[in-house]
C-alpha cells in the first residue's frame, strides 16, 4: 500500500519539473508520430489520396495535447479537485448522448460530432474517473476510510462503466480497472478485494453475454484460423514473426499494405515488431516501464492522499492499456480493440493522454532527484 506523506532526506526542495518523465513522454509521442506515418501512409494514400492524412491529423491533435499538458503541468494539481465531480457528471451525460446521437465508424458508435470535429467521450471519462475517485476518497482522509465507504465510491463509477461498455467494452474494462486499483491502494487490507474481483468478473460477464459478437471473440481467440474475423489476428502475428531480431527497417513493413486491417490503430504494435524487430519492441516496452516507474514515484512521494491517488489512477490507466494492447496483438488475450497509448491513431486519445501527463508532471515535482 502507498503511505502518505513520504518524507525523504533527498527531497530538500521541490523540483520545477520531472525531466525523466517529461523526456519519456516526449520520446514516446514523437516515436508515435513517426510510426503512425510509416504505418498509415498506405491506407492514407488508398483511402484519401494523401499518404500523410493520418499523421497530419494526429500532429494537430498532438500539438493541442502538448499545449494542454503544459497548461496543466504548470498549475497546482489541487485546483482540479473542485472540478472532479462536475467532470464525472459531464462524462456521464456525454456517454449517454453517444447512445442516442453518436456517430458510427467501422460499426462502432463511440463519437460525438461538433461541426467538423469528432470527439470520443470515453477518453474524457478515463481522466474524469481518476479525478473523481481521488477527490471522493481524499475527502474522507481525516476520518476512517472504512470499506463500506470505499465500496460506495467504487459503486458510483459503475454507471460510467455501464454506459461506456454498451458500445466500447475495451474502454469499460480500463475504467473498471482504474477504479479497482485506486480503491485497492486506499484500503489497508487485501481480502475485500477478492470479493470485488469476483463482482467485477461477474459484471464483465454480463456485458459479454449481452452481445453475441463478444462471445464470438473468445472463440476467435482460441482458434483464429477457423474464423474469417481471425484474419486480423493471424496477419498481426505474421508481422511480429517476420520482424525477427532487428526488423525489416523503418517503413519496410509488408503487412501494413492492406494485410493487417486498420494497422494504424489497434494493431500498430505488430508493425513496430515487423519494422524494428524484437529489439525495437523491447525498447518501446522499456519506455513505458520508465513512464510507469515515474508514476509510481509520483504517487509514493505525493504531498497528500489526493495527489497519491491521482498518481495511482494514471499509473493504472497507462499500465492496463499497454498490457491489454500488447496482449491482444500477440493473441495472449481475446481481441478487445484497445489502442497503444501515444502511438496508435486517435486525436481524442492523444489530447487526454497528454492532459493526464500534465497532471503527472504537476504531481511529480515532489519526487526527489535521483
Amino acid at each position: 500500500m502507498i503511505r502518505w506523506p513520504v518524507k525523504s532526506k533527498a527531497a530538500k526542495k521541490e523540483k520545477t519539473i520531472d525531466y525523466i518523465l517529461l523526456i519519456t513522454v516526449l520520446l514516446i509521442t514523437v516515436f508515435g508520430l513517426v510510426m503512425l506515418y510509416s504505418t498509415g501512409a498506405y491506407n492514407g494514400e488508398v483511402r484519401f489520396g494523401d499518404a500523410g492524412y493520418y499523421v497530419k491529423k494526429q500532429f494537430f491533435a498532438t500539438s493541442l495535447g502538448l499545449a494542454v499538458m503544459y497548461f496543466v503541468a504548470t498549475r497546482d494539481y489541487h485546483i482540479w479537485e473542485k472540478f472532479a465531480v462536475p467532470a464525472y457528471m459531464l462524462s456521464l451525460v456525454l456517454s449517454a448522448l453517444v447512445l442516442f446521437v453518436g456517430d458510427t465508424y467501422n460499426g462502432s458508435r463511440r463519437w460525438l460530432s461538433l461541426g467538423p470535429l469528432s470527439f470520443q467521450p470515453s477518453e474524457f471519462a478515463k481522466v474524469a474517473v481518476v479525478l473523481f475517485l481521488a477527490a471522493m476518497i481524499s475527502r474522507r482522509e481525516r476520518r476512517t476510510l472504512d470499506l463500506k465507504y470505499l465500496v460506495g465510491v467504487f459503486g458510483m463509477t459503475l454507471p460510467i462503466v455501464a454506459l461506456v461498455g454498451t458500445n466500447n467494452l475495451s474502454t469499460a474494462i480500463i475504467i473498471l480497472g482504474i477504479a479497482v486499483i485506486v480503491v485497492f491502494v486506499s484500503y489497508r487490507t487485501y481480502f475485500p478485494f477478492i470479493c470485488m474481483g469476483i463482482i467485477g468478473v461477474a459484471f464483465m460477464g454480463v456485458f459479454l453475454s449481452l452481445e453475441s459478437y463478444r462471445l464470438e471473440r473468445l472463440l476467435i481467440w482460441r482458434n483464429p484460423e477457423e474464423y474469417e474475423k481471425g484474419f486480423q489476428t493471424i496477419q498481426g502475428l505474421y508481422a511480429i514473426g517476420s520482424g525477427g531480431l532487428f526488423g525489416k527497417g523503418l517503413g519496410e513493413s509488408l503487412q501494413k499494405l492492406g494485410f493487417v486491417p486498420e494497422a494504424q490503430n489497434d494493431m500498430i504494435f505488430s508493425i513496430i515488431c515487423e519494422e524494428l524487430g524484437l529489439v525495437g519492441a523491447i525498447l518501446v516496452i522499456g519506455i513505458f516501464f520508465v513512464m510507469i516507474w515515474r508514476f509510481l514515484l509520483a504517487a509514493q512521494y505525493a504531498k497528500d492522499l489526493f495527489g497519491a491517488l491521482i498518481g495511482a489512477g494514471i499509473l493504472a490507466h497507462i499500465a492496463i492499456q499497454v498490457i491489454l494492447n500488447i496482449g491482444v496483438v500477440t493473441n495472449t488475450i481475446p481481441n478487445t480493440g484497445i489502442t497503444l497509448p501515444f502511438v496508435s491513431y486517435g486525436g481524442t486519445s492523444i489530447v487526454f493522454l497528454l492532459a493526464e501527463m500534465g497532471l503527472a508532471l504537476s504531481l511529480s515535482r515532489s519526487v526527489p532527484e535521483v
